[in-house]
């Protein structure tokens, strides 16, 4: 991922196509010592190839991405019981936390005093 971030920086400063001492430069400066087959592979794959197009393209992958964890976990649960099960027992876990937090509170000390 440092490779492309420091690819992506060479873009961002103007260098349309940037080639590995650029990105060495960039990595260096931060203090990241460049792996060459790294290096080399985000370099091919991207040679010649329009930043901005590139991230486009990213953009359109990333939507079909679900996005939700609880969505994905409610969804999952409601095809295979019906769908009431889910958000009741997500209801229950918050409530056992605000329990947890009172009963804290009920000791009669506190973590300062």
């Amino acid at each position: 991922m440092r490779y492309v971030a420091a690819y992506l920086l060479a873009a961002l400063g103007g260098n349309e196509s940037p080639d590995a001492k650029d990105i060495k430069k960039i990595l260096e400066s931060v203090g990241i010592e460049a792996d060459d087959t790294c290096l080399s592979k985000v370099i091919s794959e991207l040679q010649g190839k329009n930043v901005n197009e590139v991230i486009a393209a990213g953009y359109g992958k990333l939507a079909s991405v679900p996005a939700g964890g609880a969505v994905a976990v409610a969804s999952s649960a409601a095809a295979g019981s019906g769908g009431a099960a889910a958000p009741a027992a997500v209801e229950e876990k918050e409530e056992k936390k605000e329990e947890s937090e009172e009963s804290d509170d009920d000791m009669g000390f506190g973590l300062f005093d």
